[in-house]
């Protein structure tokens, strides 16, 4: 782990066992379609403190408007479909047909969660992601119309935050994920933030606190 772009490992498998065990300890897949399973912990790691949430202006004023409507767990297999095929189309993505197949897994056995943003009965942004102790490990995220995955965002982290999460993991720096907040930490700090939210290394973690009751589809 002393490489600072935080590759670990080549292959292995998707399974649920080695992806919960993975990200309970920092770790995460990412990899082109072409390429064997690589594993990462990148130092430094990019996060959002709930609390540091950056809403600019014109982003609150598109909130205040209610411009879009906003769900959670309501059409996981939606998002992260959604998130491969934009990407796709671009410059390419990491969300392979198996990793699409893999997280459902975990949606379906409480562990992966989306946040999906509608207007007009359509989907035009979302994101997804982990959800482990008071720890969120963001995936991806997508919008087919403009601020619709901001909003999808900032709702998660305020929803978030008035949970107590301790912390919400971006992976890797970007001019977006910075605009709303987001900034550079220590690998090390990282991972003693996991402990202390409650995220242990296991191959079969409990599900995260900070989804408990959320009802399916339930609107905000």
């Amino acid at each position: 782990m002393a490489e600072p772009d935080g590759l670990l490992a080549v292959g292995g498998d998707l399974s649920p066992a080695r992806l919960l065990l993975a990200y309970s300890m920092g770790i995460f897949p990412w990899f082109n379609a072409q390429d064997p399973i690589l594993w990462w912990s990148p130092d430094p790691r990019c996060v959002l403190e709930p609390a540091e949430l950056h809403v600019s202006a014109s982003l609150a004023k598109v909130l205040r408007k209610g411009v879009f409507s906003v769900t959670f767990d309501r059409a996981f297999r939606e998002v992260i479909t959604a998130c491969r095929t934009l990407r796709e189309a671009g410059a390419g993505t990491w969300i392979t047909p198996e990793m699409v197949a893999a997280y459902c897994r975990l949606h379906e056995m409480g562990f992966a969660h989306s946040v999906e943003c509608w207007r007009d009965g359509e989907l035009v942004g979302g994101l997804y992601g982990v959800s482990l102790g008071r720890c969120f490990f963001g995936e991806s995220m997508f919008h087919r119309a403009s601020n619709a995955s901001k909003v999808a965002f900032v709702t998660l982290v305020r929803m978030l935050a008035k949970r107590s999460c301790e912390l919400i993991d971006c992976q890797l720096s970007n001019p977006h994920l910075e605009s709303l907040g987001a900034r550079g930490i220590s690998r090390q700090a990282f991972l003693a933030r996991l402990r202390r939210g409650g995220v242990a290394p296991s191959i079969r973690p409990l599900p995260g606190e900070l989804f408990p009751e959320r009802k399916m589809g339930e609107c905000l």
